[in-house]
């Protein structure tokens, strides 16, 4: 028992105990605790806005990108589709005209039935349906007033089409009557028909023509003219696969021809149509709304129109149309295989740069939440010790999260909906709520792990992770060396396709252990030499800023690995991209033959002076004029007999232009003649390939096409040669010199090529300049050949009006050919511009958010370099020192992570280079692999460790003047 001292006063008895606790006061009405969450955002508001700026900017990428992606490939695929044209993109069905019943209103009632069934995942252009019915043949017009070139009468076919009269123009006559015969009427009067103005003009027939055809068993009608009509525009989709009726056709049999015509009937005759020529089809042609595919749904769309020409779809139509012979063909499940093909092979490219970007984000997420955990580190410990669990206060900063970066992920994701608008929205809503998730868990995760209550350190977890690491980058390389980055057949693979990231991790993690030793190895060095900067700015940058104790602090790791994650992605694509433009150079000089090109027709020669002319333009380096024969014929091969092109070119011209497009390099000394040879040694010539396969030994006889012959002896055999590069053409090239004066007109060229940055419209402006001035737009003749044929598709030039810059005269005597206008050509599809345009925007992405991580990393450490450099301010260090020692504190990791991430672009390019093919991006064939080149890879380490610096520089210059002062005026609290 206690016994209260003497001291104590005895309690009153009206006292209370004084072991009782006093009752708490009781709370002021209307006043409450100030919630967590408000007030901890309140106290730090900087901190707060840069949370949610990070988090919109990662999730406006994340919800980008897939937008991106999915309008590029929409893009892609609608251009593909429409450069096919509408007769390959449209659903085609037929069926034999009934024998009784036949009207207009049973043709609409199939057509309705047939649109019945699309519009899930491809819909119809109603608008652009052509339906009717044909006769399935031609037939002849007995009438001896038409004309009949080479004794040959001329031929019709009868067509109903019920939009004909939308798309044409009246100009003679009436339309054919739409009202049925009368009952019980025979064969007579004839059909009613409507003929194109220029075919009636052409075959001898007007308005009121009674036409008759050739007598038949069942009594084939005759058919009159009662219109004539013109086609405003015979460009016009609607005139697809109607050749004849816009315009009479010319048909050759053998050397004479015929001409026929096609003419429209009216809905009255069609019960009578089908005497005219045995037998009439009905038709219908269903454009596909190539405006509304979608890449994403291209493999349902696929399946789909295969049912509806093949399966299930097409059976059903044959039942409600009660068409048992209805058939529906179409090219759209061909061209959509070719198109995803295409989009399949132009992946690896365009998901490069989006797993690089998403990689560094990653990164730069993560090492946020950490930094942030590392700077509440003192309160979080107090919330601990205070009570508080690890759930409750993980909870607590989640809370603090969310009220963050919940509104920054929503508005991010909302305005990546307005900028990209795609019809597809799951992806970047999947894509943003992950990076938001990411952005929302990093910090909570981080500071649960920090109060997680210390554990033995296990040695072996490390070297484990590196390990497995190690092995999932071994099998995603061995597996691209094997398979490729996107397998035929299939999609790309995503580990495939992350195979750069992963070798960029692995370079991290060998940089991560080296460099320190090695910066440590540079501080010892400088500690040896007079000066403190350089020393302690080592020291410091090999034992992590930031440290706490002696060890180095963890997210000091994670800028060189965002750095070197941007590098090394930003590296290997950018040589893909590399190899692409120069694989689309030499395809486009080996397809002009140069870097331009004049070509002359056929047996004509290039006006006197121009090739001179044309070597003298600016910027040309090599001129190499030629005469090309493509008639000529080798005699002594075991053959006997076999076509050549034969070659007359000077010999060191044409060997620099061989060996600048890379196709069958020689020595034009093997060509040389002596002086001394008598007149009749025969000519030193090289044979191609093609040449050399024909077999045969010693010397042939070559035949131009131009008479007489020369005899020549192989001197060597090359691949291929620039002016005929294909690889089976048998070619023999002799010098210019005794090969003039042996061949006859062989010392005027015919052909042209340059070497240089050639102006092609200056070069076309130079070529008219040189024409007379009578024959300044002449057509040449249609039976001539020309050696290199303008474009089919250039448009016309008006007399005495040049035509626009970049274009070619489709009469043009001497077509121009510039690799610049092929190389335009080669990369004008959607496809290979969208998935550069979206390389590069990942690589611009990536490079910010690895300056970010650098600078996230030096604002963690701006209070601990601050103090440090207020003290070593007392002992005499001067600014530009404390300058200098912040970069030689931060460099160091910036400059091993340029170099680790050159040197991992690099291999990344040797490991994964060959297995890619840069076919489609190329727009041609070309043999696949990437090849290596330093320029992009230096180009993407030094610009971004550049940026890096200037960052670092910005920072120390403008933050340290204010943060030293501050620790001076305050003192050390720490």
């Amino acid at each position: 028992m206690t016994t209260p001292p003497p001291s104590a006063t005895p309690p009153s008895p009206n006292e209370p105990p004084r072991s009782t606790p006093r009752p708490p006061a009781a709370p002021r009405a209307g006043t409450r605790p100030a919630p967590w969450v408000r007030t901890r955002l309140r106290a730090a508001p900087l901190g707060t806005l840069l949370a949610a700026a990070l988090a919109f900017v990662a999730v406006l990428f994340a919800a980008a990108l897939p937008r991106a992606q999915d309008r590029g490939a929409d893009q892609a695929l609608r251009s593909f589709l429409n450069d096919a044209g509408s007769t390959r993109t449209s659903l085609r069905a037929t069926a034999p005209a009934p024998g009784a019943g036949q009207s207009a209103e049973a043709l609409d009632r199939t057509l309705k039935s047939l649109l019945s069934q699309t519009g899930n995942t491809f819909h119809v252009d109603s608008d652009r349906v052509v339906h009717g019915t044909r006769t399935t043949k031609r037939q002849p017009l007995l009438n001896p007033e038409l004309s009949r070139p080479h004794g040959l009468p001329p031929k019709m076919s009868l067509l109903y089409i019920q939009q004909a009269q939308d798309h044409v123009k009246l100009v003679e006559g009436r339309w054919p009557s739409d009202t049925p015969r009368s009952a019980g009427a025979t064969y007579d009067p004839p059909l009613q028909v409507a003929l194109p103005q220029e075919a009636a003009r052409t075959i001898g027939a007007r308005v009121g023509s009674v036409l008759k055809s050739a007598p038949m068993a069942d009594g084939t009608p005759s058919v009159e003219v009662v219109g004539l009509y013109s086609v405003p525009d015979e460009t016009e989709d609607f005139w697809v696969d109607l050749d004849c009726l816009p315009r009479v056709c010319k048909t050759f049999v053998g050397d004479s021809y015929l001409w026929e015509a096609d003419a429209l009937i009216g809905a009255g005759d069609l019960e009578r149509m089908g005497l005219w020529g045995h037998d009439a089809e009905d038709f219908w042609r269903l454009p596909v709304d190539v405006g509304r595919l979608r890449a994403d749904r291209l493999d349902a769309t696929k399946k789909e129109i295969a049912s509806y020409v093949a399966g299930p779809t097409a059976a059903r139509l044959s039942f409600e149309t009660r068409r048992e012979w209805l058939r529906t063909t179409s090219w759209l499940p061909e061209l959509f295989e070719q198109a995803h093909d295409r989009r399949q092979a132009a992946a690896p490219l365009a998901l490069i740069g989006p797993a690089g970007v998403g990689g560094v984000a990653f990164v730069v997420l993560c090492l946020a939440g950490a930094l942030a955990a590392d700077r509440r580190d003192a309160e979080l410990r107090l919330l601990l010790a205070r009570g508080g669990s690890r759930s409750a206060i993980a909870g607590r900063l989640l809370r603090e999260g969310a009220v963050t970066v919940l509104p920054a992920a929503a508005a991010a994701t909302a305005l990546a909906a307005f900028l990209l608008p795609t019809p597809r929205l799951a992806p970047a809503v999947l894509s943003a709520a992950a990076v938001a998730l990411l952005a929302l868990l990093a910090f909570p995760v981080r500071a649960a792990v920090l109060l997680t209550p210390p554990r033995p350190a296990g040695r072996w977890r490390r070297p484990v992770a590196e390990l497995l690491v190690l092995a999932a980058t071994a099998a995603a390389v061995l597996e691209v060396r094997r398979r490729g980055v996107a397998p035929a057949g299939s999609d790309p693979d995503p580990l495939l396709v992350a195979s750069p990231l992963l070798l960029a991790l692995c370079g991290a993690l060998l940089l991560a252990r080296v460099q320190p030793v090695v910066t440590g190895w540079f501080a010892r060095a400088a500690g040896r030499r007079a000066g403190l900067v350089g020393f302690l700015g080592l020291a410091r940058a090999a034992r992590g800023s930031g440290a706490r104790g002696a060890g180095r602090s963890g997210p000091s790791v994670l800028p060189m690995v965002a750095v070197l994650l941007a590098i090394t992605t930003g590296g290997f694509g950018a040589t893909v991209l590399q190899s692409v433009e120069s694989s689309r150079l030499g395809v486009a000089r080996l397809t002009v033959g140069g870097d331009a090109s004049i070509s002359a027709f056929g047996k004509a020669y290039l006006p006197d002076g121009l090739a001179k002319a044309a070597g003298a333009l600016p910027g040309v380096r090599t001129s190499v004029p030629l005469w090309i024969d493509h008639d000529s014929a080798l005699m002594g091969t075991v053959q006997r007999s076999s076509q050549v092109n034969l070659i007359v070119v000077d010999p060191a011209a044409y060997a620099e232009l061989s060996r600048v497009l890379g196709c069958g390099r020689f020595d034009p000394a093997l060509l040389a003649t002596g002086g001394g040879e008598p007149a009749d040694a025969p000519v030193p010539a090289l044979f191609s390939s093609g040449v050399a396969r024909l077999g045969g030994s010693g010397t042939f006889t070559v035949q131009p096409g131009n008479g007489g012959e020369v005899r020549v002896r192989g001197a060597a055999v090359i691949d291929c040669t620039p002016a005929v590069p294909a690889a089976d053409a048998a070619t023999v090239v002799l010098p210019a010199g005794r090969a003039t004066a042996l061949i006859a007109g062989s010392d005027r060229p015919n052909r042209w090529f340059g070497l240089g940055s050639v102006d092609g419209d200056r070069l076309r402006a130079l070529v008219r300049s040189a024409l007379p001035a009578e024959s300044a737009t002449p057509s040449a003749p249609a039976s001539a050949t020309p050696s290199a044929p303008p474009s089919p598709t250039a448009p016309a030039t008006p007399a005495g009006q040049e035509p626009a810059p970049g274009t070619q005269a489709e009469d043009e005597v001497y077509p121009v050919r510039t690799s610049a206008d092929a190389i335009a050509a080669l990369g004008a599809d959607p496809l290979q511009r969208s998935a550069e345009r979206l390389f590069w925007a990942s690589v611009a992405g990536a490079a910010g958010f690895a300056l970010l991580a650098v600078l996230l990393t030096l604002m963690r450490t701006v209070p601990e370099r601050a103090a440090l450099l207020a003290r070593l301010r007392t002992m005499g260090l001067r600014r530009r020192q404390g300058v200098a020692l912040i970069l030689a504190e931060t460099l160091p990791q910036t400059l091993a992570a340029a170099l680790g991430g050159a040197l991992v672009a690099t291999a990344a390019v040797v490991l994964l280079g060959p297995a890619m093919d840069l076919s489609t991006l190329v727009g041609a064939s070309v043999p696949t692999g990437v090849r290596l080149t330093a320029a992009p890879v230096l180009t993407q380490a030094l610009g971004l460790a550049a940026l890096v610096a200037a960052a670092v520089l910005v920072e120390a210059a403008t933050s340290g003047r204010r943060q030293i002062t501050t620790e001076l005026r305050a003192g050390d609290q720490r």
